[in-house]
């Protein structure tokens, strides 16, 4: 037995009930807030509604900017009774409950109809806001965490530059001291959803006499801030989720610094960590699509019946699987209170491998319908995520640097030479 609260978080008294229980009340609360997946076969519902496998939105600012409130709208619909973040302590809004009431109530909310994911609301909920728990102050948790677990406001990561991507500790952003304050400069590049975001996660250089992974430090600031500019990049799926933002002499209070000045790069990697971990699961649509609509498209376009496609239709099976219960192990680590170890590289790796698999598989199924818009209900729709899908082997750090990871961590391989290592950041040759 364990105690949950059986109405909002802010009620005063709350009941010990089991986890049959909790399932049980959570589904009559489902039945009064959604609508019901009309397939009970447990199929994907086929030719009606919404459908996305986007892995990067296509959309007018307008389309993606309403997209994100139908998500809020249900976050906060659910933060109501803590459904939102089932394990949180219930001083963030949460129940404080085990991971598996949250796999429960994910499970159970896959079957009803409920908003398409959008990369910043996950950015904001599933890594900013357990960064700031982490790494905050008390203020910073007490301003942040609950706001932004519930999606009340958006926040995007200031992180990779021009010339920093993979290699993220060269990054050239500066913040210098002034007063109580700190003056930026500087520009990033490559963040999603910066224009409907009220904050920023920022990662700046501080002490530049410091070795490159030294001399780091994170604040949370703004976006609203006087010299902060945010300029949307068009994409070659057609949206215009990621943006440039460009610091010009932009004040920040020292209140906003988040962690110790100069170790930005704890903070960057567990924000890091965080978004390579995809063990949360959600009723929302997830991004880049799902082995139930592949399954489902494969099914509508009459091709299940071919001995080469079942092949490849059970491998992706398999892997889908296989991610499923990696992603597990992550999760109860991570509810557990440890930080983001390895297992998210391994994790981001099955993913980025699975989403590759899903688009060679996809374009056995359409063929000519894949590239050809004949107004057919889930057919074109997937070029989203073929044009897509290459872009997450780079994004929250490339496969390469996932490999190294777990080459060194895990596998107690010698570490990649790194010349540049112990030299301080200014005598780096560019």
């Amino acid at each position: 037995m364990v105690e949950v609260m059986t109405a909002a978080p802010a009620r005063d008294a709350a009941r010990a009930v089991s986890l049959d229980e909790f399932v049980d009340e959570a589904r009559r609360w489902l039945d009064a807030h959604a609508e019901p997946r009309q397939d009970s076969t447990g199929h994907e519902p086929w030719g009606d509604g919404e459908f996305s496998v986007a892995v990067f939105h296509s959309l007018s600012t307008d389309q993606e900017r309403a997209l994100l409130d139908r998500l809020r709208r249900w976050t906060q619909t659910k933060a109501t009774r803590g459904y939102h973040a089932i394990t949180a302590p219930p001083d963030e809004g949460g129940l404080g409950l085990p991971g598996a009431f949250a796999r429960a109530f994910g499970k159970l909310e896959q079957s009803f109809v409920t908003p398409t994911s959008h990369e910043t609301h996950s950015v904001t909920t599933r890594l900013i806001a357990p960064t700031i728990r982490i790494f905050g102050d008390h203020q910073q948790r007490e301003q942040h965490v609950a706001d932004f677990l519930a999606a009340r406001s958006l926040c995007c990561q200031l992180f990779s530059e021009p010339g920093a991507g993979s290699d993220l500790a060269t990054l050239a952003c500066r913040a210098v001291r002034d007063g109580d304050g700190w003056i930026v400069n500087g520009q990033k590049v490559w963040s999603s959803g910066a224009q409907f975001s009220q904050w920023g996660q920022l990662i700046a250089r501080t002490d530049p006499s410091l070795p490159k992974h030294r001399g780091l430090t994170a604040f949370v600031i703004p976006m609203d801030l006087p010299g902060v500019e945010v300029r949307p990049i068009k994409q070659m799926s057609g949206g215009s989720s990621f943006n440039e933002v460009f610091f010009t002499d932009v004040r920040v209070p020292d209140s906003m610094r988040l962690g110790p000045e100069n170790e930005g790069w704890k903070v960057a990697l567990t924000t890091l960590g965080f978004e390579r971990d995809h063990s949360e699961g959600s009723g929302g649509g997830r991004v880049g699509g799902s082995w139930r609509q592949l399954l489902a498209t494969a099914r509508a376009m009459g091709v299940t019946d071919r001995p080469v496609l079942r092949q490849e239709l059970a491998r992706s099976y398999t892997h889908h699987r296989i991610e499923g219960f990696v992603n597990r192990r992550a999760a109860d680590l991570r509810r557990a209170g440890a930080q983001p170890g390895p297992e998210g590289s391994l994790g981001k790796l099955l993913w980025t491998q699975g989403m590759t698999q899903m688009s060679d598989v996809i374009s056995q199924v359409l063929g000519a319908a894949l590239v050809t818009d004949t107004d057919q209900w889930g057919t074109y729709a997937w070029g989203e995520h073929v044009l897509g899908a290459p872009g997450y082997r780079i994004a929250g750090g490339s496969d390469e640097v996932q490999r190294n990871i777990i080459g060194e961590r895990v596998l107690g391989l010698p570490a990649e030479p790194r010349l540049d290592k112990d030299l301080a950041w200014n005598d780096i040759p560019r």
